[in-house]
């Protein structure tokens, strides 16, 4: 799996949210990556499997973001946003394999079969008591 250049993200950072005391009130540790998907230097095919399941980090102007507040440091939650993205990517990077269809073994379709004719049995011998 090929890595995300650091150089096509960008950060913002603002006030984490929560309790801390006067360290959240002065600090702005909270890291938002922005990774334009326009000029993503990844798969087409990755890009739109990225897409598809992970489409609520996307904002119209087709950029995904990831946000960290985790840490009380402005560089831990930097690594953090990186390290999800690289999750991100590994979970798209392969595609899925295709579903064979397969058809139901013969002991099962009987099985059934026989599962069925019993419950039947059983209600039509409630339904002739009364």
């Amino acid at each position: 799996m090929k890595r995300v250049p650091r150089d096509e993200c960008r950060f913002s950072f603002s006030r984490s949210s929560g309790a801390g005391g006067q360290n959240v009130n002065k600090v702005n540790s909270k890291a938002t990556l922005h990774w334009d998907l326009n000029t993503a230097t990844i798969p087409a095919d990755v890009l739109e499997r990225l897409r598809v399941r992970y489409g609520g980090f996307i904002t119209q102007e087709n950029e995904l973001q990831i946000t960290s507040q985790e840490n009380r440091t402005q560089k831990d939650n930097v690594e953090d946003c990186f390290d999800r993205l690289e999750r991100m990517l590994e979970n798209v990077w392969r595609a899925p394999k295709k579903r064979k269809p397969t058809k139901p073994t013969y002991s099962s379709v009987v099985k059934r079969l026989n599962s069925k004719k019993k419950d039947s049995e059983k209600k039509r011998g409630r339904s002739e008591k009364y």
